[in-house]
């Protein structure tokens, strides 16, 4: 769609081109013909001020001498006021338009006097100065209306633009925020889950002296505690070089064998069932695994459990992530971990849904959209 703008080079082309018409039929018609030389003096000074008019956004106090000059001599010519004065309107209305009210102001001043001179010459001894009231009272109006209009069209430009800034900073800080948060959830699931494991595998060498035991919880301490430092390595790269390639690939589900391998160490038997799925796009392979690895570590803390059970399926345009348990301890309030699951599934567009499972113990289940979309209006991000 074309849009038309009155400061265009069309529009003002066809501006000058209808007002000089307009005063160059109002001069042949007010002087019957163009026979004298001060009638073709005149229609210079009309064709001058009109072609001048071109012009006016340019240099708009210009151009309004220019017209102011063209009415003076017109009037001085022809001994009366003429259809001239509509350049004159024109080139007054932009000088105001532009910002320059002091000068428009006495320019319209000048025009009245030059006016009145004029229509004095050709008046009659019955005539009075109707004309010349007439034609200050349009030159007020003229000043005033697009004076009201200016300072509106400014006062509405200058709150366009502080909503704009407003709105870029309040934009700015949710991005921080959820930056924030991002980082707060990444290290979290991270450093969570392998301290909970070393924690648990700690208190089981100290609570059995056995030293066999004591030797395998040393060793699984050893090794999850470098696990946690490869991990922590991967998410801060992640974090420290966004909108680059990061120096290692994110966790997904094709590393949950290691995952259940950790997690097994502290004595918890954890059985896997995988259905075929088509490659899962980045951001939710990520937040699958770390739903798993979340879920696995409120087991290994909370559930009193022995064995869990972790199940991925196809579901539709969805798949669906499952951790579920034996245990026999009633879950407390939702902590940080489920509300980061929460967060995590419903950044994608998916849900989490945590409670008993069917045959006793506690199970998490989580619907990740396998073509991820905004959260809903009203959720967490």
């Amino acid at each position: 769609m074309v849009t038309w703008r009155w400061h265009g080079r069309a529009a003002n082309i066809a501006l000058v081109l209808v007002v000089g018409l307009v005063a160059f039929v109002g001069l042949v018609v007010q002087s019957r013909g163009i026979d004298t030389a001060a009638e073709w003096a005149a229609l210079l000074a009309v064709l001058a001020a009109s072609g001048a008019l071109h012009f006016r956004r340019a240099h708009p106090v210009t151009v309004g001498v220019v017209a102011l000059a063209a009415v003076g001599a017109y009037g001085a010519l022809l001994h009366r006021p003429g259809p001239i004065m509509l350049v004159f309107v024109v080139a007054l209305y932009t000088v105001v338009d532009e910002g320059h009210l002091t000068v428009a102001i006495g320019l319209g001043l000048a025009s009245v006097v030059a006016f009145a001179v004029a229509d004095g010459n050709n008046r009659t001894a019955d005539g009075g100065n109707g004309a010349t009231l007439l034609h200050a009272g349009w030159l007020v109006a003229v000043i005033a209306g697009v004076t009201r209009n200016r300072r509106a069209y400014l006062a509405e430009a200058q709150a366009r633009v502080l909503a704009a800034e407003q709105s870029k900073e309040e934009e700015a800080r949710r991005r921080a925020t959820d930056e924030r948060l991002r980082i707060a959830r990444e290290l979290h699931d991270v450093l969570g889950h392998h301290l909970s494991l070393i924690n648990v595998q700690a208190s089981a060498a100290l609570h059995r002296p056995d030293p066999t035991r004591s030797e395998q919880a040393l060793i699984a301490i050893k090794q999850t505690s470098k696990e946690t430092l490869r991990e922590l390595r991967t998410a801060l790269g992640i974090l420290r070089q966004e909108g680059e390639a990061p120096t290692a690939p994110a966790p997904g589900l094709n590393r949950l064998d290691e995952l259940v391998t950790t997690a097994g160490r502290s004595g918890l038997e954890i059985r896997t069932e995988l259905a075929d799925i088509r490659p899962l796009p980045p951001e939710v392979d990520l937040a699958a695994y770390r739903i798993v690895q979340e879920a696995l570590t409120n087991v290994a803390r909370h559930a009193g459990a022995t064995a869990a059970v972790v199940r991925v399926r196809p579901d539709h345009d969805e798949v669906v992530v499952e951790v579920e348990d034996d245990g026999t301890g009633a879950p407390g309030p939702a902590g940080n971990g489920i509300h980061g699951m929460g967060e995590r599934a419903r950044a994608l567009g998916g849900s989490l849904t945590t409670g008993p499972g069917p045959d006793g113990g506690f199970r998490v289940r989580a619907r990740l959209p396998l073509r991820p979309g905004p959260a809903p209006a009203g959720a967490p991000s």
